[in-house]
Order: C-alpha cells, then structure tokens, then sequence
C-alpha cells in the first residue's frame, strides 16, 4: 500500500509541476500581449470620445462615455451574480465524483489485505451488501417534488 500511496503523488507532484510551468508561461505571455492591448484599446476610446465631442458637444460625450461605462459594469456584475449559482453547482459535482473515486481507490487498494486477514470475507461482505440494497432503495423510491438530487431522504 505504501508503493501505491507513493506512485500516486508522484504522478501527481510532477504533474501538478508540469501544469505550473504551463500557467506561469501562459500568463507570461498573456501579460505581455494585454499592455498592448489596453494601449489600442485606450487609443480607441480616446478617438471615439473626440468624435462624440465634435459631434455632440464635451459635455453630452462626456455624460454618455460615463453613462455607458456604468452600464457596461453593472451587466458584468448581474451576468456573474446569475453564473454563481451554476458554478457552485459544477463544483460541487466535481468534488463529489473526485470523493467517490479517492474512496473506491481507497477500498480496492485495501480489498487484498482484508481478504487476508481474520473474518476477511465477512468484513468485505458486509459493506458490499449495504450498497447494494441502498441502491435498490434509491431505484424504486419516488423523489420528493423539489428534492434536488431525486433522493428521497
């Protein structure tokens, strides 16, 4: 067990270091493309406000550059206010498949040395059992209206 525990977060350690190098380059060069960006992006607003200006007075595009900018963060915050709750969501039934899979490793690396010992098979048994009758349970009973996960507990 302690050659599999070791296999594993070693797989995960150079993994994890692999997936920082890639992060920190990405961002690198995203860094280096956005100071650019906001540059042409400033440059544009400037030649849009001096044509509003021109067109519409100082004042009137000046008002209306404001106004449009208020608009522009009040959308950002309501569209990432409406995204939360699915975000939570994915989360949350990411972490329970991370959980279920961490814990049938957990079980079939520990199944040959309980097979071994004193009451193995009883010990192994037993819990198989319970699953599946709560499994059968969970098949043939009627979510509750409302019950988000259709179990009816």
């Amino acid at each position: 067990m302690g050659t599999l525990a070791s296999l594993i977060s070693a797989l995960a350690s150079g993994e994890a270091i692999a997936a920082m190098r890639r992060a920190r380059t990405a961002a690198i060069v995203y860094g280096l493309a956005a100071v650019p960006a906001l540059c042409g992006l400033g440059f544009l607003l400037g030649a849009g406000y001096i044509w509003a200006a021109d067109r519409y007075g100082s004042m009137a595009a000046c008002l209306g550059f404001a106004a449009g900018f208020l608009v522009l963060a009040g959308l950002i915050l309501l569209i990432h206010q409406l995204a939360a709750g699915t975000r939570a969501r994915r989360r949350a039934r990411r972490r329970n498949a991370d959980l279920k899979a961490l814990g049938i490793t957990a079980a079939l690396a520990v199944l040959p040395s309980l097979l071994k010992g004193k009451g193995g098979k009883e010990l192994v048994l037993g819990p198989i059992i319970a699953l599946v009758a709560y499994a059968i349970y969970k098949e043939n009973v009627k979510p509750r209206p409302g019950d988000p996960d259709g179990d009816a507990e």
